[in-house]
Order: structure tokens, then C-alpha cells, then sequence
């Protein structure tokens, strides 16, 4: 999922489940749903959403730089037949200096 490092006690990651389906849809299930279908231009009711938020996480490895963080989110939302991944990151975009992480192929999102 990410290439964050909590080792040092500095930020979390939590998650959060809706399940939708015969009931009624929270704002952010909503939010969800209007941003699948701007982006695809496609009717979408959500059944099912995950939303996992990694909160003030530094990057791998943590013991160099504890002071540059970030907050992004990763949703995760299907209707029982289609799916799809939001990637969401806090204003100003991804802040890690991945020219100081190990791993040298640096991807932004998922594949």
C-alpha cells in the first residue's frame, strides 16, 4: 500500500466500512459516488466503500526524516460489479522527498 514507516511513533492509519446497500448513504459515500461519475462519465451507485486514511505518516525510513509528513487517503468502492480506487492526497500533492527513500522505481498511486 504505501511505503510509510510508523516506526518511530509518529502518525496512524485508520480505516473506515460502509456498507450500503439497502441503506441509507452517508455524505461521504455520496461524495464518492459523484466523483466515480464525473471522472467516468458513468451512472454509479455505490454498495460497498472502504475508506483508509494514513494521517501525518512519514516515510520509509523514518529514523532520517520524522518531520516531513503527509495525509492521503485511499477508497476503495464497488456496486457488486465494477470497482474502483480514489487516491487522494492532502493539498500541495504528495510531500515525501523520495529522492532520500531507498526504493529507487518511486510510483504515486497503484498498479
Amino acid at each position: 500500500w504505501d511505503n510509510a514507516d510508523f516506526s518511530r511513533g509518529v502518525g496512524t492509519t485508520f480505516y473506515q466500512e460502509f456498507s450500503t446497500l439497502n441503506t441509507a448513504k452517508p455524505p461521504f459515500v455520496r461524495d464518492v459516488e459523484a466523483k466515480v461519475r464525473r471522472y467516468l462519465r458513468s451512472s454509479y451507485s455505490a454498495a460497498w466503500t472502504l475508506k483508509i486514511t494514513w494521517e501525518k505518516a512519514p516515510a520509509y525510513a523514518a529514523q532520517t526524516d520524522t518531520q516531513r509528513t503527509i495525509t492521503y487517503q485511499a477508497v476503495l468502492t464497488t456496486d457488486g460489479f465494477r470497482s474502483y480506487v480514489l487516491m487522494l492526497y492532502q493539498e500541495g500533492g504528495m510531500q515525501w522527498d523520495y529522492t532520500r527513500l531507498p526504493a529507487t522505481n518511486v510510483l504515486i498511486g497503484y498498479t
